[in-house]
């Protein structure tokens, strides 16, 4: 169980500190890259230990078809994160609401300026790149575990500051999923490019990330 908390309060760090740098803070492309990739490094030095820090079901898609994760965690991890996704969505819109902002800008993703197909391209791609890293900065083979969280919180950060305005810059469903619901419109409707778009990545890093020896 307690795995499963941890993975709730990743993600709920991840969207709630992100999120609110976006639509609290008003930050700019900068901040909100760095707000993302510092938030999930936290979580992985506090979190990590317990339960191998995925925060995204992206990243435990992968993780299943590499056999670093049963398919019941599994479950249980993609539940986890994208409850606390949606429970950080509900604070952050509860602050909107106090401080009197519009309550349809709560960090959600979209893609106002570029077709579905190339949103599809773009999410597909730096997701796949964000875990071709992951997978191999934390393989026993090769990687590096000391620095993984500030090699994936690096690269997170920056991944997002090159697709934040063409996508928003999600990377992971979760993070998608809990803005979304309660933001509704257009975001909630393009809600599948960020399901499927991190998913395929997240499959093809895994293979890709085999070849590369991530798995021996």
């Amino acid at each position: 169980m307690r795995k499963y908390i941890a993975e709730f309060l990743g993600t709920f760090m991840l969207v709630f500190l992100g999120t609110a740098t976006v639509v609290i803070a008003k930050g700019g492309v900068l901040a909100i890259g760095l707000a993302f990739g510092l938030a999930i490094t936290v979580s992985a030095y506090a979190f990590g230990g317990i339960s191998g820090d995925h925060f995204n079901p992206a990243v435990t898609t992968a993780m299943l078809i590499n056999r670093r994760i049963g398919l019941k965690d599994a479950f249980w991890y993609i539940v986890a994160q994208i409850l606390g996704a949606i429970a950080a969505s509900a604070v952050v819109l509860s602050f909107v609401t106090a401080l009197g902002l519009k309550t349809t800008a709560l960090g959600q993703t979209d893609f106002p300026s570029i077709s579905a197909g190339m949103a599809s391209l773009v999410e597909g791609l730096v997701t796949f790149l964000f875990l071709v890293i992951i997978l191999n900065v934390t393989s026993d083979d090769h990687g590096n575990s000391d620095f993984a969280g500030i090699v994936i919180g690096v690269t997170l950060a920056f991944l997002i500051i090159v697709a934040l305005n063409l996508t928003g810059g999600s990377l992971n469903p979760a993070r998608s999923i809990g803005p979304a619901i309660f933001a509704g419109g257009s975001a909630l409707h393009h809600l599948w490019v960020y399901i499927v778009a991190p998913e395929v990545g997240a499959i093809l890093a895994a293979f890709c990330s085999r070849i590369l020896g991530s798995e021996n």
